[in-house]
């Protein structure tokens, strides 16, 4: 797809917490954790609330919490600043400064620095805040998150929206996804359920510019905590220059957590772009899942324009060597109990084509949560390449904290091999070893002792077929008319992705 010529998918999260202000674990545990599976990262800060509630009985442990956060980050900000710049390297892994307003009123914001300094700054009220920004220049940002929420109770209101200093929009992260009505992931915080006039369609409706976004929102410590929301990025370069230009430019897309390769266009223009209206409308999209693909949906006007099935998959042909991906996941056993792993996984014959860990920190939202994880300190995951067609990795799990939340770990290889290959695994010293034809029958899975014992899972290996889908259309229902484009992509495991809209002026 020529509209993204050039350009290369880059996977981070840029607003997640520590103990900065309030939450758990220090800042370089934090870059640590991040970077062992993220191409970018920021740490975000609570800095300020201008229309804090006032304090009284039933919330005065809310108010206290949050004033002695901002206390505490305004005393460590110099630190923050130097650790960011100390863990930055062009190329390798890109960080960036950035700290959190609440407002009741307008919405939570997330300030984004384009690098690791800048100032911690106050405001009276949102349009104070995007005064201020608009005077700094393009080397600052923010966008809105949970924007779902009711307005007045912490979630976006359109009307103060600014795409002028406010780019995008986060729609997924731990407090659930915002991009419609219906949606997956639902608002479960004690903050209380989405609203519709909150929604990305709505913000969509009423003509708004943004580009979308995905972060954890996660406060121990553990950016890009899989599973709890990311951001990819198309990009000319895994530089800090290359990822800021393409942040205001909205090549964005917003991840639950698989690293899925998600390029949309209308008129070969890439997503976020807003273009003139022409004869024809041509619709393309080219996805590479990190599971098999189950839908990719094509909105428009917030309306299902056309939606891509498993039986709409054409190019089925065995091909040799296989291309898929393999996955092994450790975890399960009895609840609150740590568990240390230490693994090494492979093939024997082929050729491994790329890793990506899928590292999860504790479920922690909320900074008065505990910290199972306390005593063993915060950085609990790392992977390494092994010799030959292999990584080794260690973690640690405390089983499933109820029978709806996964808190497994893994770790997952992208491989071309023959059918008769095997895929093993050394796992806490026992060895396992599976024919990679038996893979591509089904997933296996065993325990490390009797019943409620820790448990593993080498998941199915897919043709790839099943995880690579393209197609191009076009819109003959679009005659002079104003329209925004997404593209929505599920996959069989339940991890989503949504591309920043694409917007056709007629007028």
């Amino acid at each position: 797809m020529t509209a993204y010529a050039g350009l290369h998918p880059y996977y981070g999260d840029l607003h997640s917490h520590c103990g900065i202000s309030y939450g758990h674990g220090s800042l370089a545990s934090a870059l640590l954790n991040a970077r062992q599976q993220l191409d970018f990262c920021s740490v975000t800060g609570h800095a300020l609330w201008p229309d804090m509630p006032k304090p009284e009985p039933a919330i005065q442990h809310i108010v206290d919490f949050h004033h002695k956060g901002f206390a505490r980050l305004r005393k460590v900000w110099d630190e923050v600043q130097r650790i960011t710049a100390a863990f930055h390297r062009d190329g390798e892994f890109v960080t960036f400064l950035s700290f959190e307003m609440h407002s009741c009123a307008d919405g939570d914001r997330t300030i984004l620095y384009n690098g690791a300094r800048g100032k911690l700054l106050d405001a009276v009220d949102l349009a104070d805040l995007q005064h201020q920004l608009r005077d700094l220049g393009t080397d600052v940002l923010a966008f809105p998150h949970h924007i779902g929420y009711k307005r007045g109770q912490r979630g976006i209101n359109w009307a103060t929206f600014d795409s002028a200093v406010e780019p995008l929009v986060e729609i997924i992260s731990m407090h659930g996804c915002s991009e419609a009505d219906e949606a997956p992931r639902p608002f479960l915080h004690s903050m209380g359920p989405s609203d519709y006039s909150s929604t990305l369609q709505y913000g969509l409706t009423q003509g708004h510019i943004a580009g979308v976004i995905g972060s954890t929102d996660h406060h121990s410590a553990h950016p890009g905590s899989y599973g709890h929301g990311r951001t990819g990025i198309w990009a000319q370069a895994r530089t800090r220059a290359a990822l800021w230009e393409a942040l205001w430019a909205r090549r964005t897309y917003a991840l639950t957590g698989d690293r899925i390769a998600l390029q949309f266009a209308v008129n070969d223009q890439p997503m976020g772009a807003i273009i003139p209206d022409a004869a024809r409308r041509e619709l393309s999209f080219h996805v590479i899942g990190g599971a098999p693909l189950d839908c990719v949906d094509i909105v428009k006007n917030g309306t299902l324009l056309r939606r891509f099935s498993p039986v709409y998959a054409v190019d089925r042909v065995a091909r040799t060597p296989l291309h898929t991906k393999l996955l092994l996941e450790v975890g399960w056993g009895t609840r609150g109990v740590p568990v240390d792993w230490r693994v090494r996984f492979g093939l024997s014959a082929g050729r491994l084509m790329a890793v990506e860990p899928r590292f999860r920190g504790p479920e922690l939202v909320a900074p008065r949560e505990a910290v199972t994880a306390a005593d063993r300190g915060h950085h609990v995951s790392y992977w390494t390449h092994a010799q030959g067609l292999a990584v080794a990795f260690e973690t640690v799990t405390y089983g499933n904290p109820n029978t709806a939340t996964p808190a497994t770990q893994g770790i997952c290889l992208e491989v071309e091999a023959p059918e008769d290959a095997e895929v093993w695994a050394e796992i806490n010293g026992r060895e396992i070893r599976f024919a990679l034809r038996d893979l591509m029958a089904g997933a296996r899975a065993g325990r490390l002792g009797k019943i409620d014992s820790p448990a593993y899972r080498f998941h199915r290996a897919p043709r790839w077929w099943e995880l690579d889908w393209r197609d191009t259309f076009e819109d003959r229902a679009a005659t002079d008319e104003d329209a925004v484009y997404y593209l929505r992509v599920r996959q069989a495991n339940d991890q989503w992705a949504w591309s920043s809209p694409i917007w056709v002026r007629a007028s």
